[in-house]
């Protein structure tokens, strides 16, 4: 393909797909967050566009980003954005003749937002995907060039997931996108993708998430217990206390079984924890200051 892009991106799902979409494209710069005021570790996006020997342009926020790729006058006729963190104005958007195509993490207009991955395990659905949208200044409304379904298997956790949508994501561009540059694919409304394609129509949205979302509420089903412990294990990871000790729950299973929501349930080297419906048993966790390890392991080392 002879025409290059402008990539946008700057978290660790960017760094990754801009070091894929270097070997099918040409990439004229990567526009990017700059390091951190005293982080001295790595920093994603900045290490792999230095390793590749890609021009960057940092920008901090929406003004920012505006000027400079305005100041830059690209001569790439489109941008692609991946994991960003920024919001476009539309004078970006119109820098580039072909516009700026968005892959996101969902099948829009399901789960529009800001953490499309985690929500698509915590709604317990068993399909989500990759949609390639050409951006509007609303979020996540823009109309849409394709989309790559998955099929959620029953355990898989959000960084899991997130390896999976990459590479889905990454295919789909390199498809894609040759066919939109020359003009032989066109972009429909989202509302009418999910209509022909058969999901839901009816958007939905997702949010940040903070770090409270990780403490495990045993008023809640066990089996919403075990979707986060797989949608949070990455961050903001699911705490709890077992007797006096503090431990990140990271697998879990559900079993039948009725008691005081936040009361231990134990047999021999069994440990669950009865909540507002079934028993959340507990397979792996973390001790504050410990490896991870079996439930069996931790069970003979401390008291609960």
């Amino acid at each position: 393909m002879n025409d290059s892009m402008v990539f946008f991106g700057s978290g660790p799902v960017a760094a990754e797909s801009l070091r894929l979409l270097a070997q099918s494209f040409s990439i004229e710069a990567v526009v990017t967050k700059p390091r951190p005021a005293h982080h001295h570790g790595s920093v994603p996006v900045l290490d792999v566009a230095n390793k590749l020997g890609l021009p960057v342009v940092e920008v901090v926020n929406k003004k920012s980003t505006t000027a400079s790729v305005v100041e830059a006058k690209f001569k790439s006729r489109l941008g692609v954005l991946i994991d960003f963190g920024i919001i476009i104005e539309q004078e970006v958007i119109d820098a580039f003749p072909l516009g700026i195509v968005n892959s996101h993490f969902s099948l829009l207009p399901e789960w529009r937002g800001a953490d499309p991955i985690t929500f698509s395990i915590l709604s317990g659905q068993t399909k989500t995907g990759v949609s390639l949208m050409l951006l509007v200044e609303a979020m996540d409304e823009g109309p849409l060039l394709a989309v790559g379904e998955y099929d959620l298997p029953r355990t898989i956790t959000a960084p899991e997931l997130t390896q999976y949508l990459i590479s889905l994501s990454y295919a789909l561009l390199k498809d894609t996108l040759p066919k939109y540059i020359d003009g032989t694919l066109k972009s429909a409304p989202q509302e009418k993708v999910a209509n022909m394609l058969g999901y839901s129509s009816t958007p939905t949205y997702s949010r940040k998430l903070v770090k409270e979302d990780g403490i495990l509420d045993f008023r809640k089903p066990a089996e919403q217990l075990e979707r986060e412990i797989r949608a949070y294990a990455e961050w903001p990871k699911s705490r709890t206390t077992l007797g006096d000790h503090a431990v990140i729950v990271t697998e879990a299973k559900v079993a039948d079984g009725e008691g005081d929501p936040g009361t231990l349930w134990r047999k021999g080297k069994d440990l669950g924890i009865y909540t507002s419906k079934g028993v959340l048993m507990i397979k792996r966790l973390k001790p504050a200051g410990k490896a991870e390890m079996t439930i069996e392991s931790f069970l003979n080392g401390y008291t609960v």
